[in-house]
């Protein structure tokens, strides 16, 4: 696999990501976000957090905004969701949907595993913010690159 974060998907494939993006926001008035960088430099978590106050994620009306963070060369990523959201899950509510995406990154099928993490990102948070009339989406569908 390069290591050029602009190899890491087509510009097809990102398309693809981008109207999943779309698809599961029409369920939900969660925000979802994808950054892909390099390297996270260090603890995922931390950086992960760091991109997700600098795309403003955290400027949600619902506090319902979800950061999808992948550094490519640590082959590791971190689904970062906001105060409103953890206030109410439980703590084992990201982990079906890291499950997913884990086993396409595994086989080396990224945009599967970012589309079927977006999805479900969409379907979890639909359960606790739904989409209601006069939703606006919030944030921009574009994936974000470090």
């Amino acid at each position: 696999m390069s290591n050029k974060v602009e190899d890491f998907l087509t510009a097809e494939e990102e398309q693809d990501i981008i109207e999943a993006i779309r698809v599961a926001e029409l369920k939900t008035s969660g925000e979802i976000r994808v950054h892909i960088e390099k390297t996270a430099e260090g603890d995922a978590t931390n950086r992960a957090l760091e991109v997700f106050h600098f795309l403003k994620i955290d400027n949600t009306k619902l506090q319902n905004g979800v950061l999808i963070y992948v550094a490519v060369n640590d082959r590791n990523f971190v689904i970062y969701g906001d105060k409103g959201i953890n206030d109410v899950v439980t703590s084992d509510f990201w982990d079906c949907t890291k499950d997913v995406m884990q086993l396409h990154f595994k086989s080396g099928n990224f945009k599967q595993g970012l589309i079927e993490g977006i999805l479900k990102s969409g379907e979890q948070l639909a359960k606790y913010f739904p989409w209601e009339h006069g939703d606006s989406n919030e944030l921009s569908n574009e994936i974000s690159k470090g």
